[in-house]
């Protein structure tokens, strides 16, 4: 879903206090190439995450996966692109944004090669890491370039508004895409791909866009980022062990336990810290905490709904995975709408009024959903609640970004965007294994979802909730500009 949004907030929260100076309000040719060149490598990452999803099954065919580790195909991939993101934002901050975008779109390009090429289950999986790292390398550091290469001012809100609205339609398009490449050609060219694009991006980004980083260099922290890495790659392998095993594993239970643990022990070090990963005093701004929480929660919902109802259109209607991914369409037009109106919304509104608005318009779309049958004649429901939702989780992911990042410098804008993106590649981790352990806990697959669809309007409820009570302050009220 919505990978775009994770820059503009730091940027929009400002101007709406008035700070920051003006620049051009025209896109000259060289900013029009670096926006297009920052897309299309924002755009490719977002597809990443669900171009699979249909494909998994023919790849366990056609490689020799035993059914047991075929989820290891996406989990490889989403351990590593959540659990090193705010880790390889920091790195963007200290050793050059653009040099770190460039090598890691060297390794998304070589590595989605290696798993077009895959012979074995060990090198498709091997591949899948080497994509997962390059997606929490690229992710921070293009988002971060994004707004170091536009002027604070109406450029730079025009080009974060076209971000959303491309980025948006990066989860809904992998699932399309990966349904038409899987049908039409062969589940390589879902890797493949890749190839051309990370190509076509590295040949022309070093001619357009300009190094960034802080003109001193502090220490990093290794003790903090070992801790939050390894804590987060516990946290998501315990969250996919619950997905498989329930709730009640001993395993899971285990592994969400050391996750917790070695997190609790990142902020005792990063309070104690010289030069911390995150300083203790981003972490304790309201904006920063709930704004993340409110994001954590609006990906979690989403990218998960987009699960059931892939379960649902299989399983219970008994779609193939092509229609199935087609249908997801109007998702993807919803998110673009969204992603497209939000920062007017915000403009008239503030962000707080848009989270809890688009908050209401996810739940109650996404409610209405316990309403589909067992029968094609609810695919109009399905179609126009998922519409609908994804405006409202659009609204939502925008606000978070502009309530998360408020008030933070430029010389943190990689860890701020890191931590941003942290939230949102955890969230989209966490939301399916959470799911499918709710939907398998009942025996018939169409009460288990409609159950599924409950909790998940329950938790959308939760994070408007959390913004009702504790988004209170100015920053969270005060409109962005523009």
């Amino acid at each position: 879903m919505a990978m775009s949004v994770v820059e503009g907030a730091r940027v929009d929260a400002g101007a709406g206090e008035g700070g920051g100076a003006e620049g051009p309000v025209r896109l000259d040719g060289r900013l029009k190439l670096v926006l297009v060149v920052l897309l299309v490598a924002q755009f490719m990452l977002a597809v990443d995450f669900s171009i699979l999803n249909v494909a998994l099954p023919v790849i366990g065919d056609g490689l020799g996966f035993s059914l047991s580790n075929l989820q290891w195909i996406a989990t490889s991939f989403a351990l590593c692109a959540a659990g090193f993101t705010l880790l390889f934002g920091r790195v963007a901050d200290l050793f050059g944004r653009r040099r770190l975008f460039l090598v890691g779109l060297a390794v998304l390009g070589l590595s989605s090669l290696a798993g077009g090429l895959a012979t074995s289950p060990e090198m498709l999986i091997a591949a899948r890491v080497f994509q997962g790292l390059a997606t929490a390398a690229v992710t921070p550091a293009g988002l971060s370039l994004l707004t170091t290469s536009f002027p604070e001012g109406p450029l730079r809100q025009k080009a974060l508004g076209l971000n959303g609205a491309l980025m948006s339609a990066g989860f809904t398009t992998g699932a399309i895409l990966g349904g038409v490449l899987t049908d039409l050609l062969s589940w390589r060219w879902a890797f493949f791909i890749n190839v051309p694009v990370a190509l076509a991006v590295l040949f022309i980004a070093p001619t357009v866009i300009k190094e960034s980083r802080p003109q001193s260099r502090p220490k990093l922290d290794v003790p903090g980022a070992t801790a939050v890495t390894l804590g987060l790659l516990a946290l998501i392998y315990g969250l996919t062990q619950a997905g498989e095993h329930g709730w009640g594993s001993g395993s899971a239970l285990g592994w969400l336990a050391a996750g917790v643990v070695l997190l609790v022990a990142f902020y005792a070090i990063e309070a104690k810290s010289s030069a911390p990963l995150v300083p203790v005093s981003v972490l304790k701004k309201k904006t920063v905490a709930w704004g993340n929480i409110a994001g954590l929660i609006a990906f979690l919902t989403e990218t998960s709904l987009v699960f059931l109802m892939t379960l649902y259109l299989q399983e219970v209607l008994d779609f193939s995975p092509l229609t199935a991914g087609l249908s997801f369409g109007v998702l993807g037009v919803g998110t673009v709408i969204g992603g497209s109106i939000a920062p007017r919304v915000i403009g008239a509104t503030g962000t707080r009024t848009t989270l809890i608005v688009g908050g209401l318009l996810q739940a109650v779309a996404t409610l209405s959903l316990v309403a589909l049958g067992e029968t094609s004649a609810s695919m109009w429901l399905l179609l126009v609640a998922t519409f609908a939702g994804g405006i409202g989780n659009m609204l939502v992911i925008v606000g978070f970004m502009v309530t998360a990042t408020t008030g933070l410098p430029d010389h943190e804008q990689g860890m701020a965007t890191g931590l941003a993106t942290m939230t949102q590649q955890v969230g989209i981790t966490m939301g399916t294994p959470i799911m499918s352990a709710v939907a398998a806990a009942n025996a018939d697959i169409h009460a288990g979802i409609t159950t599924a669809v409950i909790v998940n309007t329950a938790i959308v409820v939760a994070g408007i909730l959390t913004t009702v009570l504790f988004l209170r302050n100015k920053a969270a009220r005060t409109p962005a500009a523009g």
